[in-house]
């Protein structure tokens, strides 16, 4: 690639990357996207609550973006991982897995995050097909199917309130001894909640669909799904090398208008929200990118 310089870099090309471009790309500004290929949503067979695509694939939505997006010139893309963005005096340089360099006015964070798999053989297998993370984009597929919560303390007993009116078969997994209160173990009783405090040895399916859970002591309980909560990490390092805050639970911290505490970084996406959705990445996008292209208006004027 011959240019290296650029009014904005995006690093991230799934949804809210895409869209932050076409907004930019639109108001000719001249656009670097980077990205890999590899978004977290890989494995999902199917996107819902999104209207106009739903039940689409995640790479079928991709790839019609990606397309609509390719079609204007003010738009390069750059098949790679970004590993450093570090801060210059007249901007931003971003520096690849493969020792390139780019320099921008702008940088715009729309590199999701990496979620960490439990040490449970088969978990991973089923992340995204029978094990979920979002009822609001899953949920209504596997309405009244035996379901599991993978997860313990406050945020499964916050859970189990978004997950019990989905199905009249629901047990809460702690995989080890329970930390709810008992007042909380209580309201799961009265909302026929059950409770299992077995430690999981492995989940057993076929092809990524849950046949059963398996515990250490050797029981075992038939399920079709389980909703989990798990830990993730950035997918790029920007609290060292540029000094981003991270919010108490791991997201970029960032104003209202997506700014990050860096002038001239922003991010949007999965990296700054927990409302994981197609949708929420496209508006986010969106919005960032008419958020950057004024900040440039501004300054040129």
């Amino acid at each position: 690639m011959e240019n290296k310089n650029f009014d904005v870099i995006i690093i991230g090309g799934s949804y809210a990357g895409l869209s932050a471009g076409m907004a930019l790309g639109r108001s000719l500004r001249n656009v670097l996207i980077i990205d890999n290929g590899k978004p977290c949503n890989r494995q999902t067979p199917h996107s819902h609550n999104f209207i106009t695509h739903d039940g689409n694939t995640p790479k079928e939505i991709s790839d019609l973006a990606r397309k609509d997006v390719e079609k204007y010139s003010t738009i390069q893309f750059y098949d790679g991982i970004a590993t450093q963005v570090s801060k210059k005096n007249n901007g931003f340089e971003v520096e690849t897995l493969s020792n390139e360099r780019f320099f921008a006015k702008k940088i715009i964070l729309a590199s999701g995050v990496k979620d960490i798999m439990p040490d449970i053989p088969g978990f991973e297998d089923c992340w995204g097909i029978s094990v979920l993370h979002c009822p609001y984009c899953h949920g209504y597929e596997v309405k009244n199917e035996l379901t599991g919560i993978l997860s313990n303390g406050d945020l499964a007993f916050e859970f189990s309130k978004l997950i019990f009116n989905m199905t009249k078969n629901l047990t809460l997994f702690t995989n080890g001894k329970s930390s709810l209160t008992q007042e909380q173990v209580e309201k799961l009783k009265q909302n026929n909640i059950n409770l299992n405090e077995e430690e999981i040895e492995r989940v057993e399916h076929n092809n990524g669909s849950i046949q059963k859970i398996v515990f250490k002591n050797g029981n075992s309980t038939p399920l079709k799904v389980l909703y989990a909560k798990i830990p993730f990490e950035q997918n790029i390092n920007v609290t060292e090398t540029l000094g981003c805050e991270l919010t108490e639970q791991g997201f970029i911290k960032v104003d209202p208008m997506q700014r990050a505490l860096v002038p001239g970084l922003f991010a949007c996406g999965d990296n700054v929200t927990m409302m994981r959705s197609v949708a929420n990445a496209i508006a986010q996008g969106n919005f960032t990118g008419a958020v950057v292209n004024k900040e440039l208006s501004e300054e040129a004027f």
